[in-house]
């Protein structure tokens, strides 16, 4: 199935999806360097968030920035205790408790709109318009991060990844909403 033909089936049923709001924003300065949490940020279609690391890296990929949700945050930290429990051999693989968007090295968290169907569609965080693609699976790190059982933990809650389609500024508080829904098949 063509990413057309996706965009056109998924819109049919998001008409009504609810706003969102930006509730954190995080550039990595360098690969595996500590997460910076800053209240708002420039974005740049084909390179992604000036000040992180993939800033240059990226040009024209479909993965120039990344996004989360606080629900999915929860889930992971869900999915991390009831690992601990069963495993209570592993008690030295501290999990971070609450986990901070930080843990989980994405740019963008969201708050109260379901991450999934956002994908394949283009929404807007403050005066930049996005697009989101593929599925943001967990890295090896997610392992060094959160422990054992971290990567199984954001197995299908790792986010997704954005293409930057208009430049401008994201700020925390910022509400993220459909742009211009694909118009439905049927």
């Amino acid at each position: 199935m063509s990413t057309s033909t996706r965009k056109r089936l998924f819109s049919r049923y998001i008409q009504d999806l609810p706003a969102g709001e930006l509730t954190w924003i995080g550039l990595r300065p360098e690969r595996k360097a500590e997460m910076l949490e800053v209240n708002s940020a420039q974005v740049f279609v084909g390179s992604g968030l000036e000040g992180d690391h993939g800033f240059e890296n990226t040009l024209g990929a479909g993965r120039q920035v990344t996004l989360l949700s606080e629900e999915y945050i929860a889930q992971t930290q869900h999915f991390l205790s009831l690992s601990r429990s069963v495993n209570k051999g592993h008690q030295s693989d501290a999990i971070p408790s609450p986990i901070q968007p930080k843990h989980l090295r994405r740019n963008l968290v969201i708050k109260g709109m379901n991450l999934d169907a956002l994908r394949y569609q283009q929404f807007s965080i403050g005066s930049a318009i996005f697009e989101a693609g593929a599925i943001c699976h967990p890295c090896l790190r997610m392992e060094e991060l959160l422990g054992k059982g971290g990567i199984a933990a954001m197995m299908g809650h790792g986010g997704l990844c954005l293409k930057v389609i208009q430049s401008g500024t994201v700020t925390l508080g910022d509400t993220v909403c459909l742009h211009h829904p694909q118009q439905g098949l049927f």
